[in-house]
């Protein structure tokens, strides 16, 4: 018997391994997405586009229109904002602004971010667009723009009224929005515990993956009773970022564990992969020029999603002009390098001109012919 099982594991031992298979993703919320932030790409979708209340993610679009007001210079982060009677009315989460308050535009992200404070959210609206239903003429506008389909905002707040709803895959996208053009956000995002009005008020995040998951950046968390428990959750490793969304949660463990079974299984299953040409650029030859030729480079970094395990399967294919005839500009086109996964294109990057090459004048011309007429002489 001994011998039997030895042989049995000797046989086993030998046996080809299976391909490793990602293991399923546990959600327990009835819609949920994952989508990886540079590319845009969805890594998992589960009823994404059911629509729901969002309750307070509905902040990430007012977020986005104030941080957009922010690096445009129509905003800064110090100026002072007034508290209306109407923000004060707001209830639920907040930071109970008095009427004519003032608090600068930064404590008040402060307060959007970390706390949730509807009133501090009115109260920025207000400040940008003169009043809150303005300022939620742009979150639809905005919303259209980033094709959020199935998105209609009433308020700038996310508490409960009728036809205020959106659906997991528009709030992917419109976090995605915030962070990829305005990184400056997870100043604030990330903060776990920091206070207010010097010290006298107390803020603790309500998204508790700041406190617990490793490389976790925000994002926005959201919960009525009508819209049970919502998430955005944004987490960065080893240069990708993730953007986990998990709608109509039944409890607030179920939106906390759904959304890190996402980020989990992103960062388990793909990466970001640089790409480099698969050999040297070589120069191209210019015509008339005050020089022979001009050197080709990309004119931006590329990096692709892939699956782990895939990085031998991405290949390049360059195309260059065979000649370019001077005046050169720098950064003017001269080819393209084409980037393949397993022979599909995946991308494409424009090869561009590294210096200027001015056109020879006619004695310049001279010159040159006059030279070459020596030299084969």
């Amino acid at each position: 018997m001994k011998r039997i099982a030895a042989l049995a594991l000797a046989l086993l031992c030998l046996a080809p391994a299976r391909a490793y298979a990602a293991a399923p993703v546990e959600v327990t919320a009835p819609s949920a997405i994952l989508m990886e932030k540079t590319t845009g790409k969805v890594l998992y979708s589960h009823e994404a586009d059911a629509q729901y209340e969002p309750a307070s993610v509905t902040k990430v679009m007012t977020l986005l229109l104030v941080m957009e007001a922010i690096d445009s210079g129509a905003l800064g982060w110090d100026d002072l904002v007034t508290a209306s009677p109407h923000a004060i009315s707001m209830g639920g989460s907040q930071i109970w602004l008095k009427e004519n308050e003032q608090m600068t535009v930064r404590d008040m992200v402060k307060a959007v971010t970390v706390v949730s404070a509807n009133d501090c959210a009115v109260a920025l609206a207000e400040h940008i667009a003169g009043s809150e239903p303005a300022f939620v003429d742009r979150m639809n506008e905005k919303a259209r723009e980033l094709g959020m389909e199935r998105t209609n905002f009433v308020n700038c707040t996310g508490l409960p009224v009728q036809g205020h709803l959106t659906c997991a895959h528009d709030i992917a996208l419109m976090s995605r929005e915030l962070i990829l053009r305005h990184p400056s956000i997870r100043e604030y995002t990330t903060i776990w515990m920091d206070t207010l009005r010097d010290g006298a008020f107390q803020l603790s995040n309500t998204n508790r993956l700041i406190f617990y998951y490793e490389g976790a950046t925000g994002l926005k968390t959201g919960f009525t009773d009508t819209a049970l428990y919502c998430l955005s959750a944004t987490a960065e490793r080893d240069g990708m970022e993730l953007i986990a969304v998990v709608m109509h949660a039944p409890t607030s463990n179920d939106r906390f564990d759904s959304a890190k079974a996402l980020l989990n299984y992103g960062f388990a299953n793909y990466a970001i992969t640089p790409v480099y040409p698969d050999q040297a650029i070589p120069p191209v030859p210019v015509l008339l020029g005050t020089k022979d030729t001009v050197q080709p480079v990309t004119q931006r970094e590329c990096s692709i999603l892939l699956e782990k395990g895939k990085t031998g399967s991405v290949t390049t294919q360059m195309e260059l002009a065979d000649s370019v005839e001077a005046p050169v500009e720098q950064g003017q086109k001269l080819g393209v390098l084409k980037v393949l996964v397993d022979g599909e294109q995946v991308d494409a990057i424009d090869l561009v001109a590294a210096d200027e090459v001015p056109r020879l004048g006619f004695g310049g011309i001279l010159r040159r012919f006059l030279n070459t007429l020596f030299l084969q002489g």
